[in-house]
């Protein structure tokens, strides 16, 4: 799945003032939809539309009942008839006023877009846009009067950089729409408010979600949870690493039994790592499938954070993309050392 936005264009538009719950900082609600220039258009569809370049996709949900999600009901009121825009508008900023409840949330300005003319998955369908802008940047405005240039110094929203995004595309309802998510401000306990608090969404066990959280699970189970039950170096655990990426890279379709035998082999650690999975997708509330087609997407995303380094006191770094074969520890009368064995030097 993949949104094409070359074509789209923005047809309605409501900006409100939302602030924070806990410090009575209350809501400024526009009487009315704004009328926007075309070159303005160009600008804000930018400014939206330009952080979404993931493949990961959401569905809203709700634990009881997907007509009780606030989000899903107001966003099917405004695709079953755009005349009631407007009122949706009011109603999505009243639900994420009741959910800023966290003292770092921050006031700031929530755009309701309605976007028509987007190419999904080779269907053209409307999408609506959650937006909220919170950090202002300084910015210097010149000026000429009376033959001298003044400079005065003010604070905008910087447009290259969105706070706070989704977008609900008008395809799958039933499951709750497709749903593109951005959070570029809060990190921990706050950023919970805009993703489960307001939208509350639930990640769509795809191709690029299996592959990324197959990734990060592996990455966690080799750091973390296997050193607390057996003597693992970091060049051992650098190699296990190197083997799990070189798996991904090499492979069109994972299968969980072959990645065991060819990446963790040893049988009593495969033990470890199948409890491990189902711990991980208990804690995490998701499911990851035992046999899945690879994303490339999600490789290139999880390989960076397949930190490959061994640091040592607090200037020197030894970095292994190969086999870790070639790296010794020991530790002499100077102390603890590595040494590394080498073909050519370049």
């Amino acid at each position: 799945m993949r949104a094409n936005f070359i074509n789209s264009r923005i047809t309605q538009l409501a900006i409100h003032i939302v602030g924070n719950k806990i410090a009575d900082e209350g809501m400024v609600l526009s009487k009315s939809c704004l009328t926007i220039s075309n070159d303005l258009e160009d600008t804000l569809s930018t400014f939206f539309l330009g952080a979404f370049s993931s493949d990961e996709y959401y569905h809203l949900r709700h634990d009881t009942s997907l007509n009780l999600n606030e989000v899903f009901s107001y966003v099917s009121e405004i695709f079953n008839s755009h005349e009631s825009f407007y009122t949706q508008s009011i109603n999505l900023a009243k639900h994420l006023y009741n959910q800023s409840l966290y003292p770092n949330i921050k006031e700031g300005e929530f755009y309701v877009v309605l976007f028509k003319g987007v190419e999904f998955d080779n269907l053209v369908i409307d999408a609506i846009g959650l937006f909220k802008t919170e950090k202002k940047s300084t910015f210097l405005k010149t000026s000429v009067h009376s033959g001298n240039v003044n400079i005065n110094e003010d604070k905008g929203i910087d447009v290259k950089k969105l706070d706070k995004g989704c977008l609900i595309f008008n395809s799958e309802k039933d499951n709750g729409f497709i749903v593109a998510v951005v959070d570029n401000t809060n990190k921990g306990t706050t950023a919970k408010y805009w993703i489960d608090d307001f939208l509350h969404v639930g990640q769509i066990n795809d191709t690029y979600t299996n592959t990324e959280n197959l990734m990060s699970l592996t990455k966690s189970f080799v750091t973390k949870e296997l050193p607390k039950t057996v003597m693992v170096s970091k060049t051992e655990q650098i190699s296990l690493l190197n083997k799990a990426l070189q798996y991904f890279k090499d492979h069109d379709t994972f299968d969980l039994d072959n990645f065991s035998e060819e990446v963790i082999s040893k049988p009593e650690i495969v033990e470890k790592f199948h409890n491990f999975k189902s711990d991980f997708e208990s804690s995490n509330d998701f499911t990851i499938d035992c046999e899945f087609q690879i994303s490339e997407t999600a490789i290139k995303k999880q390989q960076r954070a397949y930190r490959r380094a061994i640091n040592l006191d607090k200037k020197i770094q030894i970095i292994i993309n190969g086999n870790s074969d070639c790296v010794e520890k020991g530790t002499d009368s100077r102390g603890k050392f590595y040494k590394i064995y080498y073909n050519n030097e370049e």
